[in-house]
Formats: structure tokens, sequence, C-alpha cells
């Protein structure tokens, strides 16, 4: 059982749909929230709207490679109890022919960027801390036309398995989230190509409830089908 109630966590993507639902349902659990994400004008109003729940925000773009030393900044010297991973982005078409800029932007922001933030505040992470990183469906069951996003994605899962076995000593516990299509919204904003006809997706509100659970409960795994 983890106790959220004046625990300080760092939300990465919260600007997000399925972050911003997270911090949200955190917030209200009595959790100190860090926030991050790519719009400072989407950070003030969620930071307005969870009041004293906020102790700080930083807009940082993770296509950018110094994005992650940013967001650490804004943690540095503070003790955290937790680091949700909740950015991303998405595109679509055959893999053969995706650009570079689309395979750059791909790895650092779903990939790199979450890889170079670990590296930068692992040590500040408690004992008894936790760290959730969303993946997806399709790191368990690549797609096509989405070869390029599903990599990153089972990248982001592989890493996680690995850093579990290197943090179970220090008391930190890694969930990685694998949540099915949900209607976050972002197969509409892709950074390449288009999406194909999806079935209606997961509620958010739903599958941030559930990750929560999954904190609070001491899970260490949500596949796909435990949403």
């Amino acid at each position: 059982m983890t106790e959220l109630s004046g625990s300080h966590l760092l939300v990465v993507g919260a600007t997000g749909v399925l972050g911003t639902e997270l911090a949200r349902k955190l917030a209200a659990r009595g959790a100190r929230l860090t926030l991050s994400g790519r719009s400072g004008e989407k950070l003030r109003a969620l930071a307005d709207e969870l009041g004293n729940a906020v102790e700080g925000t930083v807009a940082a773009d993770l296509g950018k490679p110094g994005a992650p030393m940013d967001i650490a900044a804004a943690v540095y010297g503070k003790e955290l109890n937790g680091l949700v991973f909740a950015a991303g982005v998405v595109a679509f078409g055959p893999a053969v022919a995706v650009d570079d800029d689309t395979l750059d932007e791909l790895m650092l922001v779903n990939l790199l960027g979450y890889m170079r933030l670990m590296r930068e505040v692992g040590a500040q992470l408690a004992r008894d801390s936790v760290v959730v990183q969303l993946s997806a469906v399709v790191a368990e069951s690549p797609t096509a036309g989405m070869a390029a996003y599903s990599a990153t994605k089972a990248g982001l899962s592989a890493y996680g398995k690995a850093l579990t076995l290197e943090l179970r000593r220090s008391g930190v516990r890694v969930i990685d989230a694998r949540p099915p299509h949900t209607e976050t919204g972002l197969a509409t904003r892709p950074i390449a190509g288009d999406a194909p006809r999806l079935a209606q997706g997961k509620d958010p509100g739903a599958v941030a409830d559930r990750i929560v659970r999954a904190i609070v409960d001491g899970e260490k795994d949500l596949p796909a089908s435990s949403f």
C-alpha cells in the first residue's frame, strides 16, 4: 500500500489528456505535484485548477534534447516520492516511409527524454517511491502502419523492466502501464501520417483511475488486459 497524501510526485506530460487526468486524481488523494508539459499556458491553467497541490511547473518540449535537464532543474534538491511519465507523440505510416525528423521526434519524446530524465532525477527518488511510465498496448502488439511508434513504446517497456531490476534494492517500484487505445485525442494530432479508423477507445478518466489504483495498491505491471 502506497500513501499518496503528502507525497511529492513529478508528472511529465501533465498537459496531455491522460496526464491531466492523472494529475487531478493524484492531487485529489493529497499528493503534492511538480507539473511539466509542452504548453506553458495549459500548465498555468492546470496549476490554477489544482491550487495548493502544485509545488511548481516547468514548460519543456521533450522534442528538444535539453528538455530533460530543464525538468530535472525544477525538482533539483527536492526529495521525490514518485515520477509519472505520461508524455508522448504518435506517427502513422509505413515503416519504410517514415522520415528522419519523425523518427527523431518519436525517439526523443517517447523514449530518450524519459531515459535522460531518469538519469537526472533517479538519485532523488526516496525509498518506497514509485515510477509510472505510460507505454501502450503496441508495446505488446506492434501494429502495422505504426512500426516506429510501436518500437519506441516497446523500447520504453523494455527499459522499465530493466529499471525495475536496478531500482528494487533501493525500494523504488516501477509500473509499466500499457493501456489499450484511449480517447485522448492523440491520434488526431499525429506528427506524421494519418490515423486509420480506430474502434472506440477507453475513457481517459477510467484509465487514470486504474493507474492510480495500481500506485496505491503496490502493483508492478499493468498490461493492456488490466484496463
